[in-house]
C-alpha cells in the first residue's frame, strides 16, 4: 500500500470516533486509499496496590486482546463487514496521542473525533485531537460528532 494514500482515523469507541471512521472511510472512497483504523491501549494508572507495579503477561495479553475485539467491534458497527473501502485494524500500545501521531508520520491524512470539550475545560482536561492538530506531521480532520447529525447521509 502506498504510504500516500493511508488515512490514519483514531477510533476509541466514542460516537465522535465513529464519525471520525464514516469520515474517513468516505474520503478513502473519494481518494482511491485505504483506511487504518487504529486504537491503543495502556496500563490503568492504577495498576498495583501501592503504587505502580509490573504487570503480569496476562494482564498485558487481556488489556490488547480487549482493545482489538472493540476495535473489531466498532469497525463492524460502523462500517459493516464488508466496507466498500479497504480498512486495516491496529492496536498499539501506548497512550491516544503518541500512538496516532508516529502512525500518521507517513500517512496522507490522520482522522480524529472531538468530544468537543472546547475552551478553558479542554485546555484543563487536555485533548488527544488538539495535541494531533499541533504536532502531526501530516494534515489532520478533528471530526465532531454533533455536527454530522445528517450530513453525508442517503434517503
Amino acid at each position: 500500500m502506498d504510504e500516500q494514500d493511508r488515512i490514519v482515523v483514531g477510533v476509541d469507541g466514542s460516537p465522535s470516533s465513529l464519525e471520525a471512521l464514516r469520515w474517513a472511510a468516505r474520503q478513502a472512497a473519494l481518494t482511491g486509499g485505504t483506511v487504518l483504523a487504529l486504537t491503543s491501549w495502556d496500563y490503568p494508572q492504577y495498576h498495583g496496590a501501592l503504587g505502580w507495579l509490573p504487570p503480569s503477561s496476562g494482564d498485558e495479553e487481556a488489556l490488547e486482546a480487549r482493545a482489538r475485539e472493540d476495535l473489531t467491534r466498532c469497525v463492524e458497527e460502523t462500517l459493516g463487514a464488508h466496507p466498500s473501502v479497504g480498512v486495516l485494524e491496529e492496536v498499539r500500545y501506548g497512550t491516544p496521542a503518541s500512538v496516532l501521531l508516529r502512525a500518521a508520520r507517513d500517512a496522507s491524512l490522520l482522522v480524529v473525533g472531538s468530544r468537543g470539550l472546547g475552551g478553558f475545560a479542554g485546555l484543563l482536561l487536555g485533548s488527544v485531537a488538539q495535541h494531533c492538530v499541533q504536532h502531526a506531521a501530516c494534515p489532520v480532520v478533528v471530526v465532531r460528532e454533533d455536527t454530522l447529525t445528517g450530513i453525508g447521509e442517503e434517503d
